[in-house]
């Protein structure tokens, strides 16, 4: 049997954080959906859904077992769509775990076939989020390092006029 995982997020941006649990994650499943989902907490997106998924798959091409997509609904909904055994989540610190913990045990009552993995991210990305990065960039600090190269000249297209 396929094993099958969707890494779910809002990447905005996709972060060398995500692109580090991505590459970790394709090395236990065979395929991993990474996939926008549209999050009701989150409302001022900086890129349009069709821009992230352009930035994840560019960023994401030498992954060879890595599919793009977005999906708007239930996580669960999508997982079993696409039949994956597993959604795959990266951990930073004890807050992060505390969120997901509440999101893990809502999936496990949905469906119960279908478990969460996480994995924590390397140490230099510990303190690293979309939101600080585009904080950051917003104020033409250097992200170089924090983001892939096609992310960095997105954030810089995007914060030009500032």
């Amino acid at each position: 049997m396929e094993r099958i995982a969707v890494c779910p997020g809002s990447f905005d941006p996709i972060t060398n954080g995500h692109i580090d649990i991505i590459k970790r994650g394709s090395n236990i499943f065979d395929k991993i959906y990474v996939c926008v989902l549209h999050n009701s907490e989150k409302t001022s997106n900086l890129f349009t859904t069709e821009e992230r998924l352009r930035l994840i798959q560019e960023s994401t091409i030498n992954i060879p077992n890595i599919i793009v997509d977005s999906f708007n609904g239930l996580l669960i909904d999508y997982a079993r769509s696409v039949n994956a055994q597993a959604i795959l989540r990266g951990l930073r610190a004890v807050s992060d775990f505390e969120y997901e913990m509440r999101i893990t045990s809502m999936n496990r009552k949905l469906d119960r076939d279908i478990d969460t993995f996480f994995i924590m991210t390397d140490n230099s990305y510990s303190f690293l989020s979309s939101s600080i990065v585009k904080e950051v960039a917003k104020y033409h600090g250097d992200v170089s390092d924090l983001v892939p190269s096609v992310v960095n000249d997105a954030l810089k297209q995007k914060f030009k006029q500032l």
